[in-house]
């Protein structure tokens, strides 16, 4: 069965379809949108060895001239250079402002192609198939898009909605379980934000991964509608992880980004229980979770200080001043400015 989630934005809206089996529909629902001729899949080599051929047979037969082009895999190309050399191969396939341009790979992948189709000819269609977890309960979802800059994570980008998102749980078979894993930590985040009923279903053992997906998703979803641009409430969905993005800028990007979303949780918590503003009982909730689901509690052992300065480039802060998103109980987080470095400094050095 495929599910359908409109999501809705203030010039217009778009649709995620949900379901096994869905990636070989996409050329399909994409031509019924009204979009033909020429289009570009951008992967790479893992996530294309496995899932290009059949998205590029399922644009071909419903009448596209479909170009696959391939960027290196990782954090560490998700840079203007990529980018650059995305452009040239976008006029290289003769692409017009009506040419779609699919995202088929993680998050990493869907935002720097993402970033490429908002700024190209002043922005071209833009469709994400994510094909991991992190990515499809999360980036693929809202709009953001960008790479980072040498000082810090997502220094540049664009908000960017796509025209569909395809969601095919299918494509987890091939995902390494490390890489599953590490999309727990984002699903675990959605729980504690607004879906506590997903976050006692994980402490209660094996979920249905469709359910999964829809459950933490619809936070998503519901949050960007009540914020789109990131100007109030959206704020939440980044809770961990002011801690996450320095922990990541310190590891030169060599830890996974749902790994250092766990520990950012962690911290918030401890953060979180020290402020008052929430109970021991939760704190031990997330770290039992996480524990359970095999993710670290425990940050990196970078010096305090470190992490403090590496957060300074965070994009969050408000002038001198760092906003950090803090649960109150599994469901319920706000957001608090003027959080004291003496508090931070003191959960990092726990």
């Amino acid at each position: 069965m495929i599910r359908t989630i409109d999501v809705t934005y203030p010039n217009g809206s778009y649709p995620i379809y949900l379901g096994a089996g869905i990636l070989a529909q996409t050329g399909q629902r994409l031509a019924d949108s009204g979009f033909s001729g020429r289009c570009a899949v951008v992967t790479n080599e893992a996530v294309g060895r496995h899932h290009a051929e059949p998205l590029l047979e399922s644009l071909r037969a419903a009448g596209f001239n479909p170009t696959r082009l391939d960027i290196l895999d990782g954090e560490a190309f998700k840079t203007l250079d990529t980018v650059a050399g995305l452009y040239d191969q976008f006029i290289a396939a003769r692409l017009d402002r009506r040419s779609p341009v699919v995202a088929l790979g993680g998050g990493v992948l869907g935002d720097t192609a993402g970033f490429a189709a908002a700024s190209f000819l002043r922005g071209v269609p833009l469709v994400q198939i994510p094909t991991t977890l992190l990515a499809m309960v999360d980036s693929s979802v809202g709009g953001k898009t960008g790479v980072d800059l040498p000082q810090g994570k997502n220094l540049v980008g664009a908000f960017k909605q796509p025209e569909m998102v395809i969601i095919d749980p299918k494509v987890l078979d091939t995902l390494p379980p490390v890489e599953r894993r590490a999309g727990l930590g984002e699903v675990v985040k959605h729980g504690i934000i607004d879906a506590p009923a997903l976050f006692s279903a994980l402490e209660q053992g094996e979920v249905d991964m469709t359910w999964l997906l829809f459950e933490a998703i619809g936070v998503k979803v519901r949050v960007v509608q009540e914020d789109p641009f990131e100007q109030g409430r959206r704020a939440v969905l980044n809770l961990g992880h002011t801690f996450a993005h320095a922990f990541e800028t310190l590891a030169n990007f060599e830890l996974r980004h749902g790994e250092a979303v766990a520990m950012g949780l962690v911290c918030a918590a401890q953060l979180a229980v020290r402020l008052g503003h929430c109970s021991g009982d939760t704190l031990e909730r997330i770290m039992a979770l996480l524990t359970k689901l095999d993710l670290r509690t425990q940050p990196p052992p970078f010096e305090p200080a470190q992490v403090w300065a590496a957060m300074a480039t965070d994009k969050k802060r408000q002038g001198n001043t760092l906003r950090f998103i803090l649960p109150r109980a599994i469901g319920d987080v706000d957001i608090f400015p003027d959080v004291a470095e003496a508090d931070v400094l003191a959960v990092l050095s726990k």
